[in-house]
């Protein structure tokens, strides 16, 4: 990254440097517009679809932060997408796109479901191994991937992708054997028509810290937190962090730097898939106790698109996590309302664009901007050197 010393000077300053006022100007100018219209053509749509715009967004609006419950329930939607966004974006920041999440969500969530069924003891013992076994869980599944880019060079986009269809036909296999995973049932009773596993027990399940009717908080969302606070932390200002974003710039660079692709590549998938298979963990210990096939219920890519949003910064996916659990909880109550769900869809998607492309002009504005002042460098040294030369 190219930096002038008038940057430097200002950074040292504790102060904001003219042209990142200037993005950050652009960025509210647009965010402005870009919401604004959004939702003039989510109203249309909503109106041409005869469902009245008004009590749509109050339906929204009431379902994510209008009441105790409808913010709970946004918190609990908020952990898990926050901790698979910090996992895309320590893959993000190492250069890889790992689309797998989905895959490893519902397989950290699969083992962790094995440890709380088969293993006893008292909570503190229990939980961690639940949250410890989804989180190896994921690890494992990108581990797959990992292997296969480091040994064979394929990429870890077509890899992660696919394994996610595996991932679900394996839980569905599970889940389908009264020897495995199958739910037991009363005998002369008949299966439920969806797959699942047993409940896990009580001393499996994340402690609640507030609950009432029709709302439980569990501490998920605090552990989602600590997460993303320690990564930015670890990305910022370490020497691993500084490694990892070496790597992720210019690969060659950072292994003439002696940054090893074993470590900081394999490594960093390692890390995203655990992060995926942890809020899998997180979902299955705090909200659902049961495995089935459709767990993952998007967190895995919804995780993926906060990471982007944010730009691969686990801080800035705070905000973003908010918001998207925030939309998901609104849209929820809006498709109860009898809002057809593509609708809900179109109108969730349109709000998300709103806030992701302002962000990417901004990102895009400041890569110009870097490119241009190398280049103004450059030349600057080449007309210095052929001065030299011709003195």
């Amino acid at each position: 990254m190219t930096t002038s010393p008038r940057d430097v000077l200002y950074r040292m300053r504790g102060r904001l440097t003219p042209a990142a006022a200037a993005d950050l100007a652009w960025f509210a100018g647009l965010a402005a517009i870009a919401v604004f219209s959004a939702l003039a053509l989510a109203a249309t749509l909503l109106w041409i679809a005869g469902n009245p715009p008004g009590s749509a967004f109050s339906s929204m609006l009431q379902g994510s932060l209008g009441s105790l419950s409808s913010f709970v329930t946004t918190l609990n939607h908020t952990g898990p997408l926050l901790i698979v966004a910090i996992g895309a974006a320590i893959a993000g920041r190492a250069g890889f796109v790992n689309i797998g999440q989905e895959g490893q969500f519902v397989i950290g969530a699969t083992l962790a479901v094995v440890v709380g069924l088969t293993v006893p003891g008292p909570i503190v013992l229990v939980l961690p191994a639940v949250l410890l076994a989804a989180a190896l869980g994921g690890a494992c599944w990108a581990g797959i991937a990992a292997i296969l880019r480091h040994q064979a060079r394929v990429s870890e986009v077509i890899t992660t992708l696919l394994l996610n269809f595996i991932a679900f036909a394996l839980v569905s296999y599970l889940v389908n054997r009264s020897w495995l995973l199958q739910e037991t049932v009363p005998e002369g009773s008949i299966q439920p028509a969806a797959p699942q596993s047993d409940p896990v027990s009580a001393t499996a399940r994340l402690p609640v810290l507030i609950s009432g009717s029709g709302y439980r908080l569990h501490v998920g969302i605090f552990l989602a937190l600590g997460l993303a606070l320690a990564a930015g932390f670890a990305i910022a200002r370490t020497t691993w962090g500084f490694r990892l974003r070496m790597f992720g710039l210019n690969k060659r660079t950072a292994k003439r730097a002696g940054v090893s692709d074993l470590a900081f590549g394999s490594g960093a998938l390692l890390m995203s898939g655990a992060f995926a298979g942890l809020a899998g963990g997180v979902i299955l210990s705090g909200v659902a106790f049961r495995v089935n096939p459709g767990l993952s219920n998007n967190y895995g890519w919804e995780g993926l698109l906060v990471a982007l949003v944010a730009g691969f910064s686990p801080i800035f996916a705070i905000f973003v996590a908010f918001l998207f659990g925030a939309l998901r909880a609104g849209g929820g109550v809006l498709a109860a309302t009898g809002v057809n769900s593509a609708i809900v869809g179109v109108v969730q998607s349109l709000i998300v664009l709103a806030i992701m492309l302002p962000s990417l002009y901004v990102r895009r504005r400041k890569r110009r901007r870097q490119a241009r002042l190398m280049v103004e460098q450059i030349e600057a040294e080449a007309g210095a050197n052929v001065a030299k030369a011709g003195a």
